[in-house]
């Protein structure tokens, strides 16, 4: 079996099997995703929103109510299954099953194009990025929030190697330098980022996986002491030519 089939089966059975329980933890901190999007973005309220990775529509759904449209694409039917069985409030909002890094839309489709807590879930997240500034507009915005690796890289082949065994769909974790790097190959510039501390508890952390067994012991293991991930909120614009 390939490395992207063995992937791709890791991913799905993952997510299928924890679909419930991100869903939940995405509407208990909707509120706060959408205080910090408010004061990221500005927005003038009738903007066409891509939320790619979109899971069960946490990063949708806090958008919702800020712009006119938003469409989320995942690639994991169940995961869309559970953001459709809440959708019902936001009639801006629709989902549609889709490989983000093969975007099923035209390029310059959307005025601002998002990815949540996605990349380090694919295996070449340069392709994600290169299809999110592809369907972006021209002087339209592409958001990336992941969590990002340590500077150091050995902190950060011991942190992937504890989120491997945590989670069997993650990848790699990149470095700021290689967000910048990705926007800079695709032409968009940078205009906001913050790196924000996320404080995490390990168990629950785990329990969110459905990470069980000889899995959750091996995770535990290599669990880095007080976990306190640096999440990183980048906003590019898609420049227009001058006249």
């Amino acid at each position: 079996m390939s490395d992207a089939r063995q992937h791709a089966e890791a991913l799905q059975k993952r997510f299928a099997a924890t679909a419930a329980r991100i869903a939940e933890r995405e509407e208990r901190r909707r509120a706060e995703l959408r205080d910090r999007l408010r004061r990221l973005l500005e927005l003038r309220g009738d903007e066409r929103a891509l939320d790619a990775g979109t899971g069960t529509g946490a990063l949708a759904f806090a958008l919702a109510p800020l712009v006119g449209e938003v469409v989320g694409v995942d690639v994991v039917p169940e995961l869309l299954a559970e953001a459709r069985r809440r959708a019902a409030e936001f009639a801006n909002v629709t989902f549609r099953e889709g490989d983000m890094t093969k975007l099923p839309f035209g390029d310059g489709s959307f005025d601002l194009a998002c990815t949540h807590r996605t990349l380090h879930h694919v295996a070449r997240p340069e392709l994600a990025v290169a299809e999110l500034a592809r369907v972006t507009s021209l002087g339209g915005h592409v958001l990336v929030i992941d969590q990002i690796a340590p500077s150091d890289p050995l902190a950060a082949l011991e942190l992937d190697r504890f989120e491997r065994a945590r989670d069997s769909s993650h990848t790699r974790l990149l470095p700021d330098i290689d967000i910048h790097a990705l926007f800079e190959a695709n032409s968009l510039v940078l205009r906001r980022s913050e790196l924000v501390q996320e404080a995490r508890e390990l168990e629950s952390y785990l329990d969110l996986a459905g990470c069980e067994g000889e899995e959750r012991e091996q995770a535990r293991s290599l669990a880095p002491p007080a976990y306190t991930p640096t999440v990183g909120w980048y906003l590019a614009v898609k420049p227009a030519p001058r006249a």
